[in-house]
């Protein structure tokens, strides 16, 4: 086991499956238990994946000496509980966006990971992705940024059965769930780990019968420079992220996962009436899986003896759950996990 990282998985989902085929692209990955409510599911996981060692008590998991770190792909509510135990064993947690249900939860698992003298980072692939690194180099090139604009808007699978009355996972707030939850989160991370906080937030969004937020609209004001980002389970945009300099812009494909970069320097002609302007693509292409980024930083902490990343980092997931604390705030959405002391 020499130069291996012993995970264990907690929760069964069909993320965990995306998660492990990337991971398993960096050599010191050693998948080595799983943990689920049943012993069914944790054997057919097992058997799929290949996993030598399965529990239905996550207690007896953070105590294994089989484990050294964990990956968590739990409900959202469920995060920051599960986290704290297993860094309270020594375990290294990689816990899957959003970090938890609320900033106060965030707060907690930051204070354990410094306790413990664990690592713990958010599994947020976006950030760590190669083309990520590309857009934080050419931002210099842009001048005075403007603007910062994003859209994560996808129809989710489950909506249909929601209009049928139906309520599954995605739109069900006591798991701590939603529209932002899901994936507008993806929007707001990346402009935290290039912008750091705004200063004002001015959300509108549609709240749905069981409580969740369906989508949402998010302003923001960064000084000189403002933000807006797109998000939604109840309907697509095919719309490109965009950052907007006084010499040029950035435009992303995805924002989730960037497979393209352009750079777009401005017009020549002050008019705007000159040739239009050359776009250059500056992206690389994705050598390995996307979720094989993450975990690579992930194992580079561990080995390091660092508590969190640079760019993933605890100030980040902080400033970022702060946000979308004061987007559900404006919304109206509340979860369980709020209230609780």
């Amino acid at each position: 086991m020499k130069g291996k990282i012993r995970f264990g998985v907690i929760g069964t989902g069909f993320i965990a499956d995306w998660v492990i085929a990337g991971a398993r692209q960096d050599a010191r990955f050693c998948l080595t238990a799983v943990c689920s409510r049943t012993q069914e599911r944790a054997d057919a996981f097992a058997a799929r994946h290949g996993i030598p060692h399965t529990f239905t008590s996550l207690e007896q998991m953070a105590r294994s000496p089989f484990v050294d770190a964990v990956y968590i792909a739990t409900p959202n509510c469920l995060h920051a509980s599960q986290s704290i135990l297993c860094m309270r064993h020594g375990k290294h947690v990689l816990c899957e966006k959003p970090l938890a249900s609320n900033a106060r939860e965030a707060r907690a698992m930051v204070e354990a990971s410094h306790e413990y003298g664990v690592t713990l980072m958010e599994a947020m692939i976006s950030t760590l992705n190669p083309n990520f690194r590309i857009v934080r180099e050419y931002l210099p090139r842009l001048g005075t940024i403007r603007r910062y604009f994003a859209s994560f808007c996808q129809y989710s699978s489950r909506y249909d059965k929601f209009k049928e009355g139906v309520v599954l996972n995605a739109f069900r707030p006591e798991l701590s769930n939603g529209a932002m939850m899901d994936i507008g989160v993806y929007t707001v991370y990346p402009m935290v780990a290039l912008f750091g906080r705004p200063e004002k937030i001015d959300a509108q969004g549609i709240v749905l019968s069981s409580g969740a937020d369906g989508q949402g609209a998010v302003n923001f004001q960064y000084g000189e420079m403002n933000a807006t980002v797109l998000y939604s389970k109840i309907a697509d945009s095919y719309l490109p992220t965009e950052i907007e300099g006084e010499a040029g812009n950035l435009q992303l494909d995805a924002i989730h996962t960037a497979r393209e970069v352009i750079w777009i320097p401005r017009r020549a002609a002050a008019s705007g009436r000159g040739p239009a302007p050359e776009r250059k693509s500056v992206g690389v292409a994705l050598e390995r899986d996307a979720y094989y980024y993450e975990i690579a930083e992930f194992i580079d902490l561990i080995e390091q003896g660092k508590l969190e990343s640079e760019v993933n980092s605890h100030e980040n997931s902080l400033a970022t759950m702060e946000i979308v604390d004061e987007v559900r705030r404006q919304l109206g959405v509340v979860y369980p996990a709020d209230g609780v002391r």
